[in-house]
């Protein structure tokens, strides 16, 4: 039977967990102490939390590691702690970040995912050693064992922008219609399967460094004295060390580190210039101007895309690459319209979905409507 084990130090947390568990038909051995749990063995997935007295959820994971070296391991984690997120990934080899309060469809999903994935890597092992008999079941099963390696980025993205969300309700969003935006214009100047993924995912994080940034800077609502913009500006690094060490990550970190830098020269962090700037940067800097002058603001509408393409044009040559400018305006305006009908479909699908759960929203959910 597959057992998991669960542990968080809230004990209503816990109980909730269990059931909803136990109803799926897993066995589960819960604890509330997680120096206890450390001691357990012969499970194949274990879900805990990351905030707990004595042993962190890192350091509970790395505990049972040496003793469980198969288990999948699962973290939950509330908004504060999700800067943690990347340490989590490198040192836990933490399979899902989920956060709280969590979906009860993403909860149940990443748990069987979590117990296929322990099934595939454990039929991988024994198969390796029958390889010559069969070669063919290997192949297959490492095919999808290659899938769920991009299911799992896919759920580690989700989170990572979750988290920023969290801090900044405007973030999700304008996170997401810029990824789109950039893959479209990359799509536009010929690139195709995996440097498309690349540039979606470095303007996807391109704000994730914000993480690392005060609140009282990053929500400042008036403007910020110089010193303040000094802190700032060190976000392209923050979000870049972030994501380097994850190795399916490292090329979109690279648009991180850059994504604010000018063709010209003149944006930071390194003053890079022309085709110095990765490629998915350059993109990612008309896409950015595009959703920022399109899109509503505190203390102004969003204007016509005919004001954003006047400004592309202008700018070519000084901010933007005057060749992805002109593949910019190439392109007919209902594509953009397309793709921001798009994410607001999204927007409103995400609101729908936690619309009377038990939990309540998520807090930047609740914010953006006024909860």
């Amino acid at each position: 039977m597959d057992r998991i084990l669960v542990v968080d130090d809230d004990v209503l947390i816990l109980a909730a967990l269990s059931r909803i568990l136990q109803a799926e038909g897993y066995e589960v051995v819960t604890h509330s102490d997680p120096a206890l749990a450390a001691r357990e063995v012969g499970f194949h997935v274990v879900l805990t939390d990351f905030m707990m007295p004595y042993l962190n959820g890192i350091e509970l994971l790395g505990a049972l590691r040496e003793r469980n070296p198969k288990a999948v391991r699962l973290m939950l984690t509330a908004a504060a702690d999700f800067r943690t997120a990347s340490e989590a990934v490198n040192r836990g080899e933490v399979f899902r970040l989920l956060g709280k309060p969590w979906s009860l469809s993403e909860l149940t999903s990443s748990v069987r995912q979590a117990f296929e994935h322990y099934r595939l890597v454990d039929a991988n092992e024994r198969l390796t050693r029958e390889v010559a008999e069969k070669n063919a079941e290997l192949v297959a099963i490492n095919r999808d064992l290659e899938r769920r390696v991009v299911e799992r980025t896919a759920g580690l993205l989700d989170g990572l922008i979750s988290a920023l969300d969290y801090r900044d309700t405007e973030t999700q969003w304008h996170s997401r219609r810029v990824s789109l935006y950039s893959r479209r214009l990359a799509q536009e100047v010929g690139l195709t399967g995996a440097a498309l993924d690349v540039v979606e995912q470095g303007a996807l994080l391109h704000d994730i460094g914000k993480i690392g940034v005060r609140d009282s800077i990053l929500l400042k609502p008036g403007p910020l004295t110089p010193d303040e913009w000094v802190e700032m500006r060190k976000h392209p690094e923050f979000g870049y060390r972030m994501l380097a060490k994850m190795p399916y990550l490292h090329e979109a970190a690279l648009i991180v580190l850059q994504h604010q830098e000018r063709w010209d020269g003149k944006g930071y962090p390194q003053n890079l210039a022309g085709e110095d700037i990765v490629i998915g940067a350059r993109i990612f800097c008309i896409a950015d101007t595009v959703d920022a002058i399109t899109s509503d603001r505190p203390y102004r509408k969003g204007r016509p895309m005919s004001v954003a393409r006047d400004e592309i044009r202008r700018c070519a040559g000084t901010q933007f690459d005057p060749a992805l400018a002109d593949a910019f305006l190439s392109i007919p305006e209902t594509e953009w319209q397309r793709i921001r009908q798009e994410v607001e479909a999204m927007e409103e699908a995400e609101s729908a979905r936690w619309h009377g759960h038990p939990l309540g929203p998520p807090a930047s959910l609740a914010r953006a409507s006024g909860a």
